[in-house]
């Protein structure tokens, strides 16, 4: 049994499609718009609570996005030369850090290419620089709404449905009580799961989960 949970498999690399939306329909909506050129908007600041998605959304960007990518605060003269600057927690930015970032967005506005900075706060709410806060705040603003337990359950009970078996909600509500609470942790414990029901040959309920992860660590 050990040595079957623990190849419990790594998280999907993050896209728009595998983002479990809940809340954020039009935030995905505004992403696909900036991927496929449709979207006026050349700045998007995103801002929410940990764990709900931003930096999977910078990622999928980043890995979907057809031309020159700088994932990361660049330098001046590299962010120029590219089409698309992610920058994931503006309050992770030291003084340089910030000054190069208000910097950059001063060169792109006069520019081309598209930016898409992260934070947990609203701009206004931010604690840094006055100037690079109200830059922040002319973008295109979206809050990143954390998913609900309900929005979490159903995502995977949808997950379930797509390997091919029905996860009863008791399950899905033990699963949110006693393991982590974030989407990729939860999808890929449910694999385990999954697995673990074929080799024993035994339904998914509450008994089989608690058997299952009393096995794995959590941190």
């Amino acid at each position: 049994m050990k040595q079957l949970l623990l190849d419990i498999a790594p998280p999907p690399q993050p896209t728009l499609d595998n983002f479990v939306v809940g809340p954020n329909a039009e935030v995905l909506a505004q992403l696909h718009a900036l991927l496929s050129g449709q979207s006026h908007e050349r700045f998007v600041y995103l801002w929410g609570g940990t764990g709900c998605g931003k930096s999977h959304l910078l990622k999928a960007l980043a890995a979907a996005f057809p031309g020159r990518v700088c994932l990361g605060l660049c330098g001046e003269d590299e962010a120029a030369a590219c089409d698309l600057v992610l920058v994931d927690d503006v309050l992770n930015l030291d003084a340089e850090g910030q000054s190069r970032l208000f910097n950059i967005m001063n060169r792109m506005r006069d520019g081309s290419g598209l930016l898409v900075v992260t934070g947990p706060f609203s701009p206004i709410h931010l604690k840094i620089r006055q100037d690079l806060s109200s830059r922040l705040a002319q973008c295109l603003v979206f809050q990143v709404k954390c998913l609900s337990d309900a929005d979490k359950a159903q995502a995977l009970m949808t997950h379930a449905l797509g390997r091919g078996f029905a996860l009863p909600h008791d399950v899905a509500a033990y699963l949110l009580r006693k393991w982590k609470r974030d989407i990729p942790s939860l999808l890929a414990v449910l694999d385990a799961l999954d697995r673990y029901s074929l080799e024993v040959k035994r339904p998914v309920t509450v008994p089989l989960t608690r058997e299952v992860l009393a096995q794995l660590p959590k941190d």
